[in-house]
């Protein structure tokens, strides 16, 4: 049966200077403003009168890099402003140098509620993809061959990808710190001295709250971190030293000296490390050396979520933290790629175009230095069997399954409820 009213949008369809609907009157190309868009490609080659083909895919890759950057970075100040909910707004910390001294000291809750964090998850997810569409479209550059790009070349300098205002903004506005860069990228002045504007806005990048620091804020606020209250960081010690003790005396078992004394070597390895988190100031002492990023506060949130994610009210910030992850993952892999192209474009012998070492300058780039979340990918080695994690008491299970609008931790009376949401 046809449908009644199809002849009527047919005849509404063949219509051809109606406005269905109404707006500004904009054209899709008006809109998008395709004429600045597409005429931004700009061939040195071609006004050198040797064109080369190749240089316009080169051109319209980084261009699409640069315009995912702007969206990268427009999502995470939105994720930024949900994450800072102090009422001084970025004011609240004096700049990322003092990062873990103020995660440190500000340990009483601000309100996050679920919708927050639900919203969080949301654009954290969609930076993961779209980083992950760029990691991808390196693989596109490289159909492009050593030769062709050797054609064009010596007209790019002294243009270097190291120059990208946006990816420098991008690492500051994760929490990348000046101290942990390698030294060629440290001064800025050198790399955008003539741009004044670029200066202050990296500048300014480096003194608001970082993503990192704005997490680590979140997770110290962990609800069931203080003594007076839940304690899981006493509990989890003591399954600690529980599963230590255990693993000693297995391996003492052993009847061959050899299987026994590889056994108990790992032991003792695991009670150091384990010991680095027990005790305050060797923790510390790894963030001073760059090995650590997160404050002590910050760690002890995370190992809490990540043990008890299959709480309801641990699922969406253990999603949080897995995303932080996979961001961090996906710039280390596109790095990667980065550096493996730029090898196989020039070898490791050249100059970069913009005066660094190329590919030995940008192999560097791929250390723990540069990655933010280091300390989530490392939870992993604090883990302790399921059986072993300490049980929720039925005041903790209250406090993380009913929402309220605060919870201080310097209150007494254990009949305060709130969720993981308040941190």
């Amino acid at each position: 049966m046809a449908c009644p009213l199809s002849d009527g949008i047919a005849e509404a369809l063949d219509q051809e200077n109606d406005q269905f609907t109404e707006g500004p009157g904009m054209l899709y190309g008006e809109y998008l403003r395709l004429d600045k868009i597409l005429t931004a490609q700009r061939l040195l080659s071609a006004e050198f009168n040797k064109e080369v083909h190749d240089e316009h895919l080169f051109i319209v890759t980084h261009q699409a890099y640069e315009l995912w950057f702007k969206q990268i970075i427009y999502e995470l100040d939105s994720v930024r402003a949900l994450f800072n909910s102090e009422p001084n707004g970025y004011d609240s910390l004096n700049g990322t140098s003092n990062n873990h001294t103020a995660v440190q000291k500000n340990r009483v809750p601000q309100i996050l509620n679920e919708s927050r964090t639900l919203e969080i998850l949301k654009r954290l997810n969609r930076i993961v993809l779209i980083l992950k569409l760029l990691v991808d479209q390196v693989t596109i550059l490289e159909t492009m061959t050593p030769l062709d790009f050797m054609a064009f070349r010596e007209y790019l300098c002294p243009a270097s990808g190291f120059q990208s205002l946006q990816f420098r903004l991008l690492e500051n506005k994760l929490g990348v710190k000046q101290e942990h860069r390698v030294k060629y990228n440290q001064s800025y002045t050198r790399v955008f001295g003539r741009d004044p504007k670029a200066i202050e806005a990296i500048k300014r990048s480096e003194e608001e709250p970082s993503l990192s620091c704005l997490v680590q804020r979140w997770l110290a606020r962990t609800p069931g971190l203080e003594p007076h209250d839940f304690d899981f960081w006493g509990k989890y010690k003591r399954s600690v030293e529980k599963l230590l003790v255990e693993q000693e005396q297995h391996a003492r078992k052993c009847t061959k000296e050899q299987v026994r004394n590889y056994h108990l070597a790992n032991v003792h390895s695991r009670k150091a490390i384990f010991e680095t988190i027990f005790n305050e100031s060797l923790h510390n002492a790894l963030v001073s050396r760059g090995e650590r990023k997160f404050a002590y506060a910050a760690l002890q949130g995370a190992v809490m979520i990540t043990l008890y994610r299959d709480e309801p009210r641990f699922s969406q910030p253990h999603q949080i933290l897995t995303a932080l992850m996979d961001i961090d993952s996906l710039i280390t892999k596109w790095r990667y790629n980065h550096v493996l192209m730029v090898q196989r474009m020039i070898g490791s012998q050249q100059l970069g175009t913009g005066g660094s070492s190329g590919y030995q300058y940008l192999k560097s780039t791929l250390s723990d230095r540069y990655k933010v979340f280091l300390d989530l990918f490392n939870l992993s080695t604090f883990l302790i069997p399921r059986h072993m994690i300490p049980p929720l008491t039925k005041q903790m299970k209250t406090k993380l399954s009913v929402a309220c609008n605060g919870w201080n931790p310097d209150d007494n009376q254990n009949n305060s409820e709130c969720t993981l949401d308040d941190t």
